[in-house]
């Protein structure tokens, strides 16, 4: 059965960026959030001397709840969607299954928590037909859009993942990447699917670590019952409020399309070099090349940051991810140099 290090499974791509790199290791989408975020953030820096507030909580669970027709008590606000997976332990689950290749968070969590763990590694091109989960796995955990894979599933594949018994988590970060969110459960999902969701990517926060989980009350109080007092502070909660506001949504969906049809153009670009790349809809490309490890390495020379993909479960060495960027041919064009250097 395939494991992680310890070390593997806490890597990830900003430790491949040095000061000055072209930047495609990490999937957040911009340098810094919007200017008018970064506005309404800053125009609570003179709260800070006081505790968050259950005024601020509340407005914030409203946002959320409204923006995916959920129930106020079917929202629990999170320090990132990293914090979700760091809190599943607390759904004493007794054998875990994770569809792989995934983000390996869960990996560490469950590893730390003395969980028993089961990888389902999907073949290439990753879809979800055919997994076979462990009847007696009680948790299941599925990224859509997969990272690192960026494949989309189906609603009714991961719905077909439910047994009695069992609750699916579904890691939903890069859904609002794609225009309509056709696939996310995060509207509708039966009480025993869990769906965790962050907004460090599409908004630039990944220093302010911002998400929520949604999920049947139950489910989400087994989940935070045991969290620290003050879990988010004014700012998270300001933000939370803000990034799922209907205007905020708006612009989010356009930016969806934009991304769209950038990505289209990059995996136009990188297979007319003869790169193949797995088909997905992500902020991101999965893309195979031989040794890819030494050419991440001659990439890395060139100034140019891509990530790893040999500490993901189910990925060998045959593979890099680049996030999506206007300037992907400037990857393109290193790639075809070095591919073409290692041809003769």
């Amino acid at each position: 059965m395939p494991r992680l290090a310890p070390q593997a499974t806490r890597y990830h791509g900003d430790q491949a960026v040095l000061p000055g790199m072209l930047d495609f290791a990490v999937n957040v989408r911009a340098a810094a959030p919007p200017s008018w975020l970064v506005e309404r953030l800053a125009a609570r820096l003179a709260d800070l001397g006081g505790y968050p507030s259950t005024i601020d909580e509340r407005r914030a669970v409203r946002a959320v709840a409204a923006r995916h027709g959920r129930a106020e008590d079917e929202v629990a606000l999170l320090a990132g969607g990293a914090e979700g997976f760091a809190l599943l332990p607390r759904l004493r689950p007794r054998s875990v299954a994770l569809i792989a290749p995934s983000f390996t968070e869960p990996d560490a969590v469950f590893a730390a928590a003395g969980v028993p763990v089961t990888h389902v590694v999907l073949d290439p091109p990753f879809g979800l037909a055919g997994a076979r989960v462990p009847a007696d796995a009680d948790l299941v955990v599925v990224g859509n859009p997969t990272n690192p894979t960026a494949v989309l599933h189906t609603r009714e594949e991961i719905l077909a993942l439910r047994r009695p018994g069992r609750i699916v988590v579904v890691d939903e970060a890069f859904a609002d990447a794609v225009p309509g969110e056709p696939q996310s459960l995060a509207a509708d999902a039966p009480p025993d699917v869990l769906v965790l969701r962050s907004l460090t990517k599409t908004w630039a926060l990944a220093g302010l670590r911002v998400g929520y989980a949604l999920g049947a009350p139950d489910v989400l109080r087994r989940l935070t019952a045991e969290r620290a007092h003050w879990a988010l502070g004014t700012l998270q909660l300001e933000a939370l409020a803000a990034c799922n506001a209907p205007s905020a949504l708006r612009d989010a969906d356009a930016g969806a399309h934009r991304l769209t049809a950038l990505r289209a153009e990059m995996v136009t670009g990188l297979t007319g070099i003869g790169v193949e790349c797995v088909p997905g809809a992500a902020p991101f490309v999965l893309f195979a090349v031989r040794d890819a490890e030494p050419m991440r390495r001659r990439l890395a020379d060139r100034g140019i940051a891509v990530r790893r993909c040999d500490t993901f479960v189910g990925l060998d060495g045959g593979y890099l991810r680049a996030a999506v960027r206007a300037e992907w041919p400037v990857l393109a064009d290193a790639l075809a140099e070095e591919l073409a250097g290692a041809a003769r």
